[in-house]
């Protein structure tokens, strides 16, 4: 785990220049339980991203970015785990197993970074409970509509971050002119924070997925919309 490759996403724009961001500087914040770090292992290596454990009639499902979950397109992840509350090598809440790994076909079949969300399935613990039982939980929202002001979390671990810490960027996100429906929020998140969770009046609304080529201190997340919330529903009660 400690050699695992932080995973990000830098894609060329369809169209449009780059537009300076706001003030996007990113701050370290306290962890919470809700909110932790995710390893896998994709194509032979193994990663680092981030990830929610978010709302569900199971209690075990934990919302992250499609490209944390699966090739998009090619196979999905193995080895997938969930570290709640992540702190310089802590586990408070111990570490838990994925049991089943979902996303929209639009990222496993082509990589649309619309849909560049997943959810795992976490198997319960050795005491047999649930994730968000033990650890708490966000809501999730779909089809909240565009400029919102989310709070978005992330383990970045490429430079100059190093992973070990829980960080988040703050403001009203705008929406990509450049090639996908996503928002757009400025930050300096790196990769590693790949899958934190966009929160918005304390509901999950969006994870971090991507930067463009050119363009730095900006982060694109998914609209959550009716293909999110099937596969999410499909989780929830896996």
């Amino acid at each position: 785990m400690k050699n695992a490759t932080p995973r990000g996403q830098k894609v060329d724009p369809a169209k449009g220049k780059p537009v300076k961001a706001a003030a996007a500087e990113a701050v370290q914040v306290p962890v919470q339980p809700e909110l932790g770090k995710v390893f896998f292992t994709l194509g032979g290596s193994n990663y680092v991203c981030s990830g929610t454990a978010t709302d569900s009639a199971n209690g075990d499902v934990v919302t992250t970015a499609g490209h944390c979950l699966n090739e998009g397109p090619g196979a999905y992840a193995t080895n997938f785990a969930f570290v709640p509350a992540y702190d310089n090598d802590s586990r408070p809440y111990g570490t838990w197993t994925a049991e089943t790994l979902l996303t929209p076909s639009a990222w496993a079949n082509s990589g649309d970074y619309n849909h560049d969300v997943g959810f795992a399935v976490m198997n319960e613990n050795a005491s047999g409970q649930s994730l968000t039982d033990v650890v708490g939980s966000y809501p999730i929202g779909f089809d909240l509509g565009y400029n919102r002001t989310f709070e978005a979390y992330g383990y970045p671990a490429a430079s100059p971050y190093d992973g070990q810490d829980l960080w988040q960027c703050s403001g009203t996100a705008g929406v990509d002119t450049r090639g996908t429906t996503d928002h757009r929020l400025p930050c300096s998140m790196t990769g590693g924070s790949s899958g934190g969770g966009w929160i918005t009046d304390g509901t999950l609304n969006s994870v971090n997925s991507f930067g463009y080529r050119g363009e730095t201190d900006v982060m694109y997340g998914p609209y959550f919309g009716s293909v999110e919330e099937d596969v999410y529903t499909t989780a929830a009660s896996s």
